[in-house]
């Protein structure tokens, strides 16, 4: 849970800073931060309910509601560090 909390928080300020023109970001990413969060949070709810359903004690629950959303904030994190600053002129 602190690895997608650090990720989260890197997504965050990186998506931040390329609305502020400092980082490198395509020009559908602010489309994309929205876009992400409905079915992070259905394939989230599906996973916690399955889990449920099986008898999983609340770690598990908890550790099956956080693997979709930690493969979004890993994989973001990724792309977007990949980017690097905006220079301008370059």
């Amino acid at each position: 849970m602190i690895t997608m909390w650090s990720e989260a928080q890197t997504v965050i300020t990186l998506r931040m800073l390329g609305m502020a023109g400092l980082w490198s970001v395509a020009k559908s990413e602010n489309q994309r931060m929205l876009a992400e969060k409905l079915p992070a949070i259905t394939e989230a709810m599906i996973a916690a309910s399955l889990a449920g359903l099986q008898g999983q004690t609340p770690g598990q629950i908890a550790q099956a509601t956080l693997r979709p959303i930690r493969r979004r904030t890993r994989q973001n994190s990724r792309r977007l560090t990949r980017r690097g600053p905006r220079i301008p002129g370059h």
